[in-house]
């Protein structure tokens, strides 16, 4: 009979571990002696030692799955229990213990993370939700459809969550993205409706534009132009392969226009420069008239002048209020004068003023009379009141005399 600290073989060739519960048969060896009898079962034991060791670093150092880890420990329980090899069994068993509680705690670590990133996932998912929400009022088609591309992508690559709460929010987001893209194609129908409208009124208004581009109806025809840039401005954009076509052509008609009265304007301007140079020296040979000595011959050179002055033609509007100024200061001087010799010659005035002068030439006398008389009298107050009288008519008198000079008598 042959034995070691672990197991022994007795006389028969049966083979015993001893564990903690005693011994406990391993099995039966005939081939040969008891001691390769023992070492065959302890080297079973060792490689139950190398195993177990090989999953514990697994267990630690990789991500194992907890199911996987318990098929390997009850495997190698399997062999420990039935006693198979010839070793301190009971340590192996108490190591697949400890490595089950690693394996558990691990699949609680793994099971809370697990639930923290789904709970981040569903927190993002929200969030996606929520902006996509948002983006689905929005009008600003193109950065809001893009920003919802990107949520879609951003949405794949999150964790899925519970299949019930997946697809809640799956189905708002999903609903979002399908409201924008709704309100976004009836956006650009009602444009496209709106630039088909513009196209045709723009239509109409390049034909009328060219219709006007030969008018030699300056002012009417700039006006209606502008009109036209109004309704252009009004109608709105056309589809872009037909606005700048449609530009092209208005702009083009009223540059045909604008040419040609630039041309015509700037002939205007020419001999309207050179028709203000002659009326400048016209009003300044009519200025040569002012002060008026002869008015009969002053009034025949300003005829002349005149009559010269209106067949020169117009000249520049911003140039018109001075130099027709110099000439109407002539004319209102003319008119002075005239109004002048009226009075001078005019025989009612002339008799009027005679009158009054006689009229002021009696109460001077009269009140001259009545002086001398009230201070032969001795009535010195009534001598000095008729004074201050005579003093006023007197006055009268001198301006009346001066009036009835200017009539030559």
């Amino acid at each position: 009979m042959s034995s070691d600290p672990w197991g022994r073989v007795d006389e028969t060739g049966t083979v015993y571990v001893r564990t903690a519960d005693g011994e406990k048969v391993v099995g039966s060896w005939q081939a040969g002696s008891p001691e390769e009898a023992l070492a065959y079962f302890e080297r079973k034991y060792e490689g139950l030692v190398v195993e177990i060791g090989l999953l514990e670093r697994r267990v630690k150092t990789t991500d194992l799955s907890a199911k996987d880890a318990m098929t390997a420990i009850d495997h190698l329980r399997t062999q420990v229990v039935e006693h198979h090899a010839v070793g301190d069994l009971d340590a192996l068993a108490r190591r697949l213990d400890k490595l089950v509680e690693t394996v558990e705690a691990r699949r609680q670590q793994r099971k809370a993370q697990k639930a923290r990133q789904s709970e981040e996932a569903r927190r993002a998912k929200e969030e996606l939700v929520a902006e996509a929400e948002q983006l689905a009022q929005s009008e600003q088609w193109r950065a809001a459809g893009e920003r919802l591309r990107a949520l879609v992508d951003t949405w794949k690559g999150l964790p899925r969550l519970d299949r019930k709460s997946d697809d809640e929010l799956w189905h708002r987001f999903s609903h979002a993205r399908s409201a924008f893209s709704k309100r976004r194609k009836a956006h650009f129908a009602q444009l496209d409706a709106q630039r088909e409208d513009a196209r045709r009124i723009k239509e109409r208004l390049v034909v009328e534009a060219e219709s006007l581009q030969d008018s030699t109806d300056w002012g009417a025809t700039a006006a209606r132009y502008r009109e036209l840039m109004a309704e252009w401005k009004a109608a709105g954009r056309a589809q872009r392969e037909h606005e700048d076509a449609l530009w092209n052509r208005f702009r083009g008609a009223q540059d045909v226009f604008f040419a040609a009265r630039a041309s015509v304007f700037a002939e205007r301007d020419a001999e309207q420069a050179e028709n203000l140079k002659l009326k400048e020296e016209l009003a300044t040979e009519a200025e040569k008239l002012v002060p008026v000595t002869d008015l009969k011959a002053a009034r025949a050179a300003f005829r002349d002048i005149n009559e010269r002055w209106e067949a020169i033609g117009h000249v520049p509007r911003d140039a018109r209020p001075k130099v027709e100024g110099r000439m109407h200061a002539v004319e209102r001087a003319l008119q002075d004068a005239e109004e002048t010799e009226w009075r001078r010659t005019n025989p009612e005035a002339r008799a009027r003023a005679a009158g009054l002068t006689g009229q002021l030439q009696e109460a001077v006398d009269k009140l001259r009379k009545q002086i001398d008389a009230a201070r032969a009298a001795g009535n010195d107050a009534k001598a000095e009141k008729l004074s201050r009288e005579l003093e006023g008519r007197q006055a009268l008198l001198e301006q009346a005399l001066k009036g009835l000079q200017e009539f030559g008598g």
